[in-house]
């Protein structure tokens, strides 16, 4: 009889635990199956950047290599060994061509390639050079200049701005949840060409989250002589990339709109 009554104990143990666990990640399921989510939008993570209405004359704007980095220097923490790799990615460039590409379904900016300019001149200088041996009339057309520069870069990264959690432990079953902030920081400036007077400044805070959820069954048996004890948990982190590629896009669009209240550009619904 005992045996069956221990028995019997030991399923309903479990099956609380099972319930603590299976609740506990829901929180956890939840931010990731929103991460995958936000990993399929292509190419825009903010969705308010492709309605934007088209201007009455598109501005050419230049992003060079280097024109948006990490400004940090912070590197990647581990308390094992030291880790040379650098907290945020170095090509911020890159998404903030991404994010000017396609403002308005690709037909707000005129961007031109500055991160691979001399790529282009080498090849220029090629054709240039057949055209010539072979006597080709065939004029190449001049390069499209800027009128604008976009650079900027990360200008912060501060990590475990906000901790914290919450437990609780009953006749040796437990739950916790713990959770950590961090925050990203990004500036974006327009520059004019012509005058190299800085037209706009815009300034963009991101928080990062990660969420951690812990179970776990503590139980003694049969006078101190059997133990059971069973752990389960998981934890989800914010992307880096995609929290970074969010605050540059915000950065857009922020200054779009800066620029459509100083006149640097006009809505064609409203010309």
């Amino acid at each position: 009889m005992k045996i069956a009554q221990r028995k019997i104990y030991v399923q309903g143990l479990l099956y609380l635990w099972i319930l603590l666990v299976s609740s506990g990640c829901a929180v956890t399921n939840h931010i990731a199956e929103i991460q995958v989510e936000d990993a399929k939008v292509s190419p825009l993570q903010l969705d308010k950047l492709s309605t934007i209405p088209l201007p009455e004359q598109q501005p050419v704007v230049a992003v060079y290599a280097g024109g948006f980095t990490d400004l940090t220097g912070q590197r990647k923490s581990n308390s094992d060994f030291a880790l040379f790799s650098t907290a945020v990615t170095q090509g911020g460039e890159a998404y903030l061509i991404r994010a000017l590409k396609h403002t308005s379904n690709g037909n707000f900016f005129r961007v031109v390639e500055r991160v691979g300019i001399d790529s282009i001149n080498k090849e220029r200088q090629i054709i240039r050079s057949t055209r010539k041996d072979f006597r080709d009339k065939n004029q190449m057309q001049p390069l499209l200049f800027a009128g604008l520069i976009m650079q900027g870069g990360i200008i912060s990264y501060d990590t475990n701005i906000k901790t914290g959690g919450a437990g609780a432990r009953y006749l040796g079953i437990s739950a916790s949840r713990q959770y950590r902030e961090d925050i990203v920081i990004v500036s974006l400036r327009t520059i004019s060409v012509s005058s190299g007077e800085i037209l706009m400044e815009v300034l963009v805070t991101k928080e990062l989250l990660s969420v951690g959820v812990a179970t776990d069954l503590f139980r003694f048996y049969e006078m101190g002589t059997e133990l059971i004890e069973v752990e389960a948990g998981s934890t989800v982190n914010e992307s880096m990339a995609i929290a970074l590629q969010k605050a540059i896009e915000t950065a857009v669009y922020e200054t779009i709109h800066e620029g459509k209240a100083k006149g640097f550009w006009v809505f064609k619904d409203e010309g």
